[in-house]
Formats: structure tokens, sequence, C-alpha cells
């Protein structure tokens, strides 16, 4: 499937969550504000598999950037999502990519970069084509590597996270639900 931007945000906002989320980022007023990840590209792979658009889906990621890397400022901003989005009945997983290497490496047991934007938290998902996300101010789709290999449905692992394990294992969680889905294995 040849997937353009316009086309792209059209199928993930088949996903009347994704559209309700979007609409309601705005309201949080944190900056670099970005639905990202799992609900976007697998209503993609739902489209081409005639699935409902929220299949598969296990949460909603939120990313987004501030310069106060305390918890408490995060807790704060992760308590009104929960109240911005309670009714919904779906988790939404809200980040500020100023603090994940503060708690990376104790959480996962490997090292994590310093991020600078919000970006800079997608750029660094396991599979390449999986890097993207949607802004909450413009619409504007991120996507570093494309979305050429969410299309054609190719999971490739990304060259900013050589971590071959934990790419193999997300590549099979993802073709376990969407076995057309092909592992390019590098």
């Amino acid at each position: 499937m040849n997937l353009t931007p316009e086309h792209f945000v059209s199928l993930a906002m088949g996903n009347p969550i994704n559209a309700e989320v979007m609409a309601r980022l705005p309201k949080l007023g944190v900056e670099q504000c970005l639905l990202t990840a799992g609900s976007l590209f697998q209503a993609v792979w739902n489209h081409r598999s005639n699935l409902p658009p929220a299949f598969g889906v296990k949460d909603y990621d939120v990313f987004y950037f501030d310069q106060d890397v305390s918890w408490e400022a995060e807790n704060e901003v992760i308590i009104k999502a929960r109240q911005l989005f309670e009714d919904l009945g779906v988790n939404v997983d809200i980040k500020n990519q100023a603090r994940v290497h503060l708690w990376y490496p104790e959480r996962f047991g490997r090292p994590y970069p310093r991020l600078f934007t919000a970006r800079d938290g997608i750029d660094r998902y396991l599979v390449a084509g999986t890097c993207v996300g949607i802004c909450a101010d413009s619409g504007e789709v991120y996507a570093p590597y494309g979305l050429d290999d969410i299309g054609q449905g190719l999971l490739r692992n990304n060259p900013l996270t050589p971590q071959p394990d934990l790419f193999m294992h997300k590549a099979r969680s993802y073709q376990a639900r969407w076995p057309w889905l092909t592992i390019i294995n590098l």
C-alpha cells in the first residue's frame, strides 16, 4: 500500500479513540505533544487486514517534552491526562521524553541517551517503520524513516537502536497479530 501522510492520518483517525485523543491533547498544555506508536501504525495494519481499527492496541502513547525533569512535574501531567481521557476507557500512556534517560537504565537494564526533543523518543523505537507520530498542535506526521514500511508491512531493526534480541521479540509479537507482516533480519 502506498501510504502518503494524508492517507496515514486518515487511516489512523479511523480509530475513533485516536481521533478523540488528538482532539483533546491541546488541553494538556504541554510542549512538543505527539500521539505516537502502535495506535497509529496498527490502524493501518488493521485496515489492510479488515480488522477493527483499534484491534491489538494496548495503549495510546503520548510524548511531550518539558525541561522540568522532576517526577512531580511529570506526575502532574499524568494526573491531568488521566482526568482528560478517563471517559474513553483506554490507557493513555504519557511520558516526558526529557526524563527517559533518568529511569530507563534501572527499568530495562540498558543505558539510554539523553533526549532533546519529544521526536527524539520516537526516533528510538526498535522497529524503524514504527517510528511515527502525529503532532497535537499541527496534525503534522513525523516519520523519520518514512511511511513505506508501515504501508508494506515491513519490520526492520532501527539503526539507532541496534538491539536484535529486543527487535525480534517485538517484531514477532506484531507478526503474531498480523501474520502478513515481513520481518527483515539484517
